[in-house]
Order: C-alpha cells, then structure tokens, then sequence
C-alpha cells in the first residue's frame, strides 16, 4: 500500500509475490491489479517476480510489460536453474521439482505431484473476466484493444448463436420476427 501510494514514474519497485497468502483468485486479482496500477499510473521501473503465469498475458495488452524468465534444464525429474535470463514467461511450474530441491520428503513430494495432476493447469480454466483498465476504456475508445475475455472456450452451439445474433440485420426485422428470434436463440442455448 505504502508503494503504491507513494511510488513515482522516477521510482524503482522490486516486487515478489504480490497476492500469495490469500486464495488464488484473489492472489491473481490483486497482483494483477497492482500491474495495471503501476503500468497505467505509476509508469515506475518495476521487477515483479510471480508465480501466477496468468499474469504473463498482460505483455502485449499493457504496452510497457515484458516478461523474463529464469532458463531451466529439466533433467529426468529432476531440474537445474541456468542461471540465465531469457525472455518470455516460464513455459511451466516448478513449485513441486523446487520443494524436491528444498528436501521435502518423497513421499510427500509424489503425493503433490498426483494432487497437481488433477487440478486445473490454470485458474484462467475456471470461469473468470478480467480486463485490463485500459481495455475498459477501449469500450469508450474503439479502435482499441478489445475486452480481454478469460472465460472457457464456448461450445459450439453457443458460438453458432452467437454468430447468428450477429449476423442478424436488426433494421430489417419487424419487433414480432427479433422476438421469434431471440426466443430460439434461447431455446437453443438452453439445450446446451
């Protein structure tokens, strides 16, 4: 709090794992938060290490974030850090092969690894929307990047509905033929 309230675009902010110790969302949301902040307010040099991968997806979407990564050699089962920085996110986690590192036993350690298996890969895979403050503002500014939507892919069905709601010419319907219309349209969604 104290950062963010008194950081400057001249200020340097080294920052590691904004939101842990909280739940995953709200982990996420914050972190995520804290980035747009500084992005879109601050303009302050930052370092932000997470372990959210979630968060490497707003390169690209708030134009003055990149992201670095640590190489990593995996080796069987086990992994070796390089030492090196590389651009780009991680391509994965390492939080179970790191507490192997740390000495936890093996027995917990398999443990882990077969809880792992049955989670998400992301909380992204779970119902969620976010957009970026900029991106808010693109609603008001067309022609800008458009609403960042997490949610799960569609079913087809539902995509079909949403392509013929958009493809329907609203100046040419009577207000009895958009009614019939939207009628099916939720039939349809209904089925699925």
């Amino acid at each position: 709090a104290n950062i963010l309230r008194h950081a400057t675009a001249r200020s340097l902010l080294i920052l590691d794992e904004i939101g842990r110790g909280t739940s995953t969302y709200d982990g996420l949301a914050i972190a995520w938060a804290v980035i747009e902040h500084i992005s879109l307010h601050l303009g302050a040099k930052t370092l932000f290490a997470t372990h959210y991968h979630e968060l490497t997806q707003l390169e690209g979407r708030l134009g003055n974030v990149a992201n670095y990564s640590i190489a990593v050699q995996e080796i069987g089962e086990e992994i070796v850090f390089l030492r090196k920085i590389l651009p780009g996110g991680a391509d994965k986690s390492y939080g179970i092969q790191v507490a192997r590192l740390a000495g936890i036993p093996r027995s917990v350690i398999s443990r882990a690894g077969e809880i792992a298996a049955g989670f998400p890969q992301s909380p992204m895979d779970a119902p969620l929307r976010a957009e970026t403050g900029r991106q808010k503002r693109s609603r008001e500014c067309p022609g800008q990047m458009g609403i960042f939507d997490l949610s799960p892919s569609r079913a087809p069905e539902e995509e079909q509905v949403l392509e013929e709601i958009a493809a329907a010419d609203l100046n040419i319907l009577s207000p009895l033929e958009a009614l019939n219309r939207l009628y099916a349209w939720q039939e349809k969604l209904k089925k699925v």
